[in-house]
C-alpha cells in the first residue's frame, strides 16, 4: 500500500520535477489546451487549480505568490485578466482531462488537459474585414446618392468650425 505518499514522483528528482511542473502550467495556461500523459496531468492539474484558485483575487501577495512558479510575466497577467474572471463563480474543478488513448511507443496513457472554460480570442483579421464591408456599405450608398453626401460633409465642416470658433 502507498501509505503517506502526497504525490507522485514522475521519476524524477525534485528540481527536475517543479521545473517539469512549472512549465507544463505555463503552457497550459498559454494554449488553454495541451496534451500529456495521465500521471502528469493529475499532477499539473493540482498545480493549475491552485494558482487559478489564488488569481481570483487581484492582489499584490497572489500576484507573488503565483509568481514563483510562473516565471513568464505576459502569461502572469493572462492569468489574472482573462483566465481567473472566467472562474469567479465557480467554486473548483476548473480543467478537465480527456482521454485519448494509447501512446504507440511506450503504451503510456495520454490525455487531453484543458481550463473548462475558454477565453474569447480576438480575431484581428476578422474585425479587418468587419471594417472594410462597414466602408463599403457607406461607400456604397454615397456612390448612389452623391448629392446627400455632399450634403453631409459640408454640413460636418460646418460643425467643426462652429466648434473651432467655441474654442
Amino acid at each position: 500500500m502507498k501509505h503517506r505518499i502526497g504525490f507522485n514522483a514522475l521519476s524524477r528528482n525534485s528540481a527536475q520535477r517543479t521545473a517539469l511542473k512549472r512549465n507544463m502550467v505555463t503552457s497550459l495556461f498559454r494554449y488553454e489546451r495541451i496534451e500529456t500523459t495521465k500521471a502528469k496531468a493529475l499532477e499539473v492539474r493540482r498545480m493549475a487549480e491552485k494558482m487559478i484558485t489564488r488569481a481570483k483575487v487581484d492582489n499584490v501577495h497572489n500576484r507573488r505568490t503565483v509568481g514563483k512558479d510562473l516565471f513568464d510575466e505576459g502569461i502572469l497577467a493572462k492569468l489574472f485578466t482573462e483566465i481567473a474572471p472566467l472562474f469567479v463563480e465557480r467554486k473548483g474543478g476548473y480543467t478537465r482531462i480527456l482521454k485519448t488513448g494509447n501512446r504507440l511507443g511506450d503504451a503510456a496513457e495520454m490525455v487531453i488537459l484543458e481550463l473548462v472554460e475558454k477565453t474569447v480570442k480576438v480575431d484581428k483579421n476578422a474585425e479587418k474585414k468587419a471594417e472594410k464591408k462597414a466602408d463599403k456599405k457607406v461607400a456604397d450608398t454615397s456612390a448612389a446618392k452623391p448629392a446627400k453626401a455632399k450634403a453631409e460633409k459640408a454640413k460636418a465642416k460646418a460643425e467643426e468650425k462652429s466648434a473651432e470658433e467655441v474654442k
